[in-house]
């Protein structure tokens, strides 16, 4: 185990303590932690001569020939687009200009009950939300391991289905390209 530098901790963390076991970092001094430990104790503790640990896993990276921030947000670029997420700024600017600051109106059948109104914006964030999350499930169904042929194909066919239904949808799309086919 290696010991800890006070300067590597930060509050909310976990640690561990050879004496006193696993613990969360409370508040940080000059050259003491305070922790409060499972067992109830909360203690004052220098981490380099106590042979505090972290209980979490820390990583490493040597030979970075670039800025940490611009490694991390390369990292966290990639990490969205394999998730299938997107910018609420990059979905608005896939709606057509003539919907930006729209509103879609729902009126019950009846006239008793309240209207409901919701900016195009969100509508159009979340009809792009559940394409990117049918984009991520035709994935994981190709590159399923277990699914024979037959089973992705049937599962395709689903899945175009509900792009086939939500082309009703097309006409908020800037570009052709973006829009749901079937």
């Amino acid at each position: 185990m290696i010991a800890m530098k006070i300067e590597s901790l930060h509050v909310g963390q976990r640690v561990r303590h050879p004496q006193y076991g696993s613990g969360t970092v409370k508040a940080i001094a000059e050259a003491v932690a305070e922790i409060q430990f499972d067992e109830g104790t909360k203690r004052a503790v220098a981490p380099e001569p106590s042979g505090l640990s972290p209980l979490e896993p820390t990583a490493s990276v040597s030979g970075l020939d670039l800025p940490l921030k611009q490694f991390i947000s390369e990292t966290l670029e990639v990490a969205i687009a394999q998730l299938g997420l997107e910018k609420p700024d990059a979905v608005v600017d896939q709606l057509g200009l003539r919907w930006h600051k729209g509103r879609l109106v729902m009126h019950p059948a009846d006239p008793t009950l309240q209207t409901k109104e919701v900016p195009l914006e969100v509508f159009f964030h979340k009809i792009v939300g559940v394409r990117n999350q049918l984009r991520v499930l035709e994935q994981k169904i190709n590159a399923h391991a277990v699914l024979t042929d037959g089973e992705k194909v049937e599962m395709q066919q689903y899945i175009s289905r509900c792009y086939g239904s939500l082309t009703t949808f097309n006409l908020l799309f800037k570009n052709k390209e973006d829009q749901f086919s079937t």
